[in-house]
């Protein structure tokens, strides 16, 4: 019986020192997480076929700063690249000579977080629009076959970078030999969006009829595209391109809305309000709208005004057309625009550009009215069209990039424009919509939707046909309008798209194998010791001496 317990005390004794050797094992992995940041990974989309983009989201790999030794070899390094240290040859080396890297994240200067849009540091804001334009045109016309995040600078992520510059200076890069930090996305791949849809909302005031008039009133079309493109689709929000075009419209229908609402000051024309979907995709979704409507709408048009991008000009905006200036109905649009602009001591221009039928590129949303011979212009600060893919939402098109007062005189001239050539004042000096009258601009309302539209991204692919963005669109809208319909399409086309557009990173500080090797040493003869005190002080240095002695032989003897 002493014999069992004692070899029951030994048992106990082994099993509390290898239930110790699981506890440090396990602090020692619970221990190592340094950080953990919300990232947005870079578009993917395929182009005809053609793959753009991050090709890749999982991400498990040692991090570098741009300060690793040269010859280093990068093939499972992540590159930490603050934006405001960003080398763009460097990057635009990388990408365009497909040299192994394990992935890249860009560090964003928390001032373009969309959550602090109300900061005024302009100085810093302007130096890097710039750099970042440049950055989003390379990355989003490259195919990049490892993970692109971007993320904002914050004090936990900051103090990992400056661990990592230190041991890169030192030449010591993070490897499964040195250790260092390991950032870990564990995410699934990303998959294709199936039949991604696009959501356009229409709404209509009628216009008041005379007695006896039985022929159908004219129409005036105020359209404005409301998604959005950018390098990271989880972060694009377009403030001024083109949520300063949405926000005038809602704010022109809400002035016309009160004229309409009274018998006695209601036009005699319709007014029909259109919200676009598939703006950077050509303006897919304006030019399925335009089918839909018949031929007996499409004819009253009398003329469409698409609001494009008028929240950061100074004192000119620019009317483009596809007609000639000559034309009858363009020069009746600019001379009205320009009365008006000129008693608000604003500056209009005009910019002509013919339409290439065979070209499937459309610059501007008038242009999908024009192939159907509708008279349109577009209103815009932008003296040219963007390139594809380019202003249209790009990471620096935050909310304080956005002037409201150029909002406010924007929302103004086009309303007093269509008002005169509604109500025939045209060349007089009549503002119906006056400071502090009741159809006065209204500051607050426009601040209060620009505010809602900077914080919401708005790419077409990943906005369902009942996301509450477009639901909240369609509500405002039948609020000011006597009916509102929705249209809901497939997004056709050349292009295809990807989910996975932001994630989780987990930043890991590892050990070394070298430490890992000596902690197992220091373990082991921790455990060899403290085995045989236990045997010795149990049952005696005879017993420890025997678990070390070699069996006698059993060898049967034969006969």
């Amino acid at each position: 019986m002493a014999a069992l317990k004692k070899s029951t005390e030994l048992l106990e004794s082994v099993y509390s020192v290898v239930a110790l050797l699981f506890i440090l094992v396990a602090c020692v992995g619970l221990c190592d997480a340094a950080a953990a940041v919300d990232v947005y990974r870079l578009i993917q989309y395929d182009m005809s076929g053609s793959p753009f983009g991050s090709r890749f989201a999982a991400l498990n790999h040692h991090a570098a700063s741009l300060s690793f030794p040269p010859g280093a070899d990068l093939s499972r390094t992540v590159l930490i690249i603050p934006l405001r240290e960003l080398n763009i040859t460097f990057v635009r080396e990388y990408i365009t000579q497909k040299k192994p890297l394990g992935g890249l994240l860009f560090l964003l200067p928390e001032v373009l977080s969309f959550k602090h849009g109300g900061n005024k540091q302009v100085h810093e804001k302007e130096k890097m629009k710039k750099l970042l334009a440049e950055l989003e045109r390379l990355l989003v016309h490259s195919n990049i076959p490892y993970p692109v995040y971007f993320a904002f600078e914050n004090d936990d992520i900051d103090t990992v970078l400056a661990d990592i510059k230190k041991n890169d200076a030192m030449g010591q890069p993070a490897t499964a030999t040195t250790g260092g930090f390991k950032l870990v996305i564990p995410t699934a791949e990303p998959k294709k969006v199936v039949s991604p849809t696009i959501t356009n909302i229409q709404g209509w005031l009628s216009g008041l009829k005379a007695d006896g008039d039985a022929n159908q009133l004219p129409t005036i079309a105020i359209v404005a595209s409301y998604d959005t493109f950018g390098a990271a689709p989880a972060l694009s929000v377009g403030s001024d391109s083109n949520g300063s075009g949405i926000v005038a419209l809602l704010e022109i229908a809400r002035l016309f809305s009160l004229l309409y609402s009274n018998p006695k000051t209601r036009g005699r024309y319709n007014l029909l309000f259109g919200l676009t979907s598939g703006g950077p995709y050509n303006y897919n979704g304006t030019q399925k709208w335009l089918r839909s409507f018949d031929q007996r709408l499409r004819e009253s048009i009398d003329y469409a005004i698409c609001l494009n991008s008028i929240g950061s000009w100074d004192n000119e905006l620019w009317i483009h057309v596809s007609k000639p200036p000559e034309n009858a109905y363009i020069k009746q649009i600019f001379e009205g625009f320009s009365n008006v602009a000129e008693e608000l001591d604003l500056k209009v221009g005009l910019k002509h550009k013919k339409i290439n039928i065979s070209n499937p590129r459309v610059a501007w949303e008038h242009e999908q009215f024009s192939r159907l011979r509708v008279t349109a212009a577009t209103l815009s600060e932008l003296p040219v069209a963007p390139e594809l893919f380019e202003g249209t939402g790009s990471l620096f098109d935050g909310r304080q990039y956005v002037n409201e007062t150029a909002i406010i005189r924007g929302v103004k001239l086009v309303a007093e424009s269509l008002a005169r050539h509604i109500y025939g004042h045209q060349g007089k000096n009549v503002q119906i919509f006056a400071d502090e009258s009741s159809l006065a601009v209204n500051p607050a309302y426009i601040r209060s939707w620009l505010d809602l539209l900077s914080q919401t991204p708005r790419v077409a692919p990943f906005l369902s046909k009942n996301d509450p963005f477009v639901v909240a669109l369609k509500k405002e809208l039948a609020d000011h309008a006597d009916e509102v319909n929705v249209q809901h399409e497939n997004l056709e086309g050349i292009f295809t798209f990807y989910d996975s557009t932001n994630a989780r990173l987990n930043i890991h500080q590892v050990a070394s194998v070298t430490f890992d090797l000596l902690l197992l040493l220091v373990l082991g003869s921790y455990l060899i010791v403290l085995f045989c005190f236990l045997v010795i002080t149990t049952r005696g240095v005879d017993e420890l001496i025997s678990l070390f002695r070699r069996p006698p032989s059993r060898k049967v003897k034969t006969a």
